[in-house]
């Protein structure tokens, strides 16, 4: 039983979403100027663009419209990650926070799971050889330009934050072209390994239907 989606667990979790909203709301300068220092002329645009989507970002604490639809997805999708992640209450947590993080940057997210699966396989402690980390393997040298050396990118819910603008904001800059939008991610633009990849993993382990 899914406890925390009940109406009783909802009035309880308000405080503290309000907390975490009120510390978002004081960290706009969280936005990711993706990509500023190579795209001459462009730059203001994209950071004016990303502040206001990370303001319109902590408006909502809860993705889920109805909490029918939340109990199914999050049994759905709990089946799928046991085993990648063994403790319930751990898989569902993460759960909440990939629909939260996706739902708000306006991406699908099982396709952000499938990201996840391949970037790190659930784990929020991953550090790549060139030093990327956590579940979306964020390169750090994002926290010195945005002057915001102490986030922790080991943590799974600013991780994810960081991840999911940084995709969305490639998936925007090719027009909807996941393939380019996904290389781009992985620093591998001109080769389709990585997106074709991410691409069989949704297909094979994420793929749900909404219709």
């Amino acid at each position: 039983m899914l406890l925390f989606l009940t109406s009783s667990s909802r009035t309880s979790r308000s405080g503290t979403h309000s907390l975490w909203v009120n510390k978002a709301l004081s960290n706009l300068f969280v936005i990711l100027t993706i990509a500023v220092s190579t795209m001459s002329g462009y730059a203001n645009a994209v950071d004016q663009e990303l502040k206001q989507a990370l303001a319109n970002a902590v408006a909502d604490a809860d993705s889920f419209g109805d909490e029918f639809d939340a109990q199914v997805w999050l049994v759905d999708m709990s089946a799928r990650l046991k085993r990648y992640v063994q403790k319930p209450e751990e898989r569902l947590e993460l759960l909440r926070m990939v629909h939260q993080e996706a739902t708000r940057a306006q991406l699908s997210p099982e396709l952000v799971i499938s990201v996840i699966h391949v970037e790190s396989a659930f784990n929020p402690y991953a550090v790549s050889y060139v030093g990327a980390q956590g579940l979306m393997q964020v390169m750090p040298f994002w926290k010195k330009e945005l002057g915001r050396k102490g986030d922790n990118l080991i943590n799974a819910s600013t991780n994810l934050r960081y991840g999911c603008t940084i995709l969305k904001h490639y998936l925007d800059r090719e027009k909807g072209d996941w393939i380019r939008a996904l290389a781009r991610y992985n620093g591998s633009l001109g080769r389709t390994k990585y997106p074709e990849k991410v691409m069989n993993f949704w297909q094979k382990y994420w793929f749900v239907d909404h219709q």
